[in-house]
């Protein structure tokens, strides 16, 4: 009778303690993304008030890694519940079967701009990539438009360019060579690469926003392609720095869930908080990043709002990111042999 007392007794407890794992990780989300300031103004305008409102701890990780979010998924062994990924990304994963598809019932899809949603995720924010320079080392002349980066005469110095193989470089090469907006894609990358080889010595690559400001700030590049909110970063701190928003290249983040995500239902709640009208106002607030739900505009603070993709949708040109979702390996193959001629 003991013994069965025991057994009975060890049987519930474990019942208990499933129970209450169960309720520690409902309370729980794993938010990664990629680390820095974003990180911080992610945290502050969505984690921080998601936590107070839903009692959800939002626990931070990152940077974002694409080789192991896929190893996760593969292996059964998932930690993370919602990942910040370049929309190119978003959609290969998708198409690979890496992401839980989104529940619309809890996240307001009608409230986001088309362009930056789709089944498996959700727009974090956008950008563009503008043409910035510094007036101090081209003369008096402004230049306004992506074939000012190819007249090293008029305007002389470096160049600063995008180093990594996604949306963006080629697309402003073939503009500047008088390829229509409409007529991009599919990309002619023979095309491309030769428009490219004309500046090629004199290009100086960046990987990541700090660095291509140091560039452009102490002159070392002329001008170059640039994201908008460093543009409005530099100027904020006083730096001479032009900036010229036509045919500005919108690029976009999402926000997915890893298939088997651990807390798939707490993360559609976090996905609804930080893709709503408030939560992308805040966020825009903070970055100079443009917010994707379609109700934030009104709520962003007035001096900030001329710096933002949502003022110049005029002269946007939204980038395919399903075409590289598709041709991406390809581009990337072309893209390191053309490097290393």
């Amino acid at each position: 009778m003991v013994f069965r007392k025991r057994i009975v007794a060890a049987f519930c407890a474990s019942l208990i303690g499933s129970a209450a794992a169960a309720s520690a990780a409902a309370d729980t989300v794993n938010f990664v993304s990629w680390g820095g300031t974003t990180q911080d103004a992610q945290t502050q305008a969505w984690a921080d008030p998601f936590s107070a409102e839903t009692g959800v701890t939002v626990v931070q990780d990152g940077p974002t890694d694409y080789g192991k979010l896929k190893a996760m998924v593969e292996s059964g062994n998932v930690q993370w519940d919602v990942v910040d990924v370049e929309a190119d990304f978003a959609m290969r994963a998708a198409n690979e079967g890496l992401l839980e598809p989104l529940d619309f019932s809890v996240i307001q899809r009608d409230r986001i701009d088309p362009r930056f949603v789709s089944d498996h995720g959700v727009g974090s924010f956008y950008f563009s990539f503008v043409l910035g320079y510094n007036p101090s080392r081209i003369g008096a002349s402004k230049p306004d438009s992506w074939s000012a980066l190819f007249d090293t005469k008029t305007y002389p110095g470096k160049r600063a360019l995008y180093k990594w193989p996604s949306p963006g470089v080629i697309e402003l090469a073939l503009l500047a060579d008088g390829v229509a907006e409409d007529k991009l894609y599919p990309l002619d990358l023979d095309r491309a690469f030769k428009k490219l080889d004309a500046i090629k010595k004199d290009i100086v690559w960046w990987g990541g926003g700090a660095q291509s400001q140091q560039l452009l700030a102490s002159g070392e590049v002329s001008m170059g392609q640039f994201w908008n909110g460093r543009i409005h970063a530099l100027q904020q701190e006083g730096a001479p720095v032009g900036v010229s928003w036509k045919q500005n290249l919108v690029m976009a983040d999402f926000l997915v869930i890893p298939k088997g995500a651990p807390n798939k239902a707490a993360a559609m709640k976090f996905l609804a908080n930080a893709s709503g009208a408030k939560g992308q106002a805040e966020f825009a607030n903070l970055t100079a990043y443009a917010p994707v739900n379609l109700d934030s505009v009104q709520s962003l603070d007035a001096d900030l709002a001329p710096n933002l993709p949502t003022a110049h949708e005029a002269d946007q040109v939204t980038l395919d990111f399903a075409y590289w979702a598709k041709h991406g390996g390809e581009i990337a193959g072309r893209w390191n042999e053309w490097l290393v001629k």
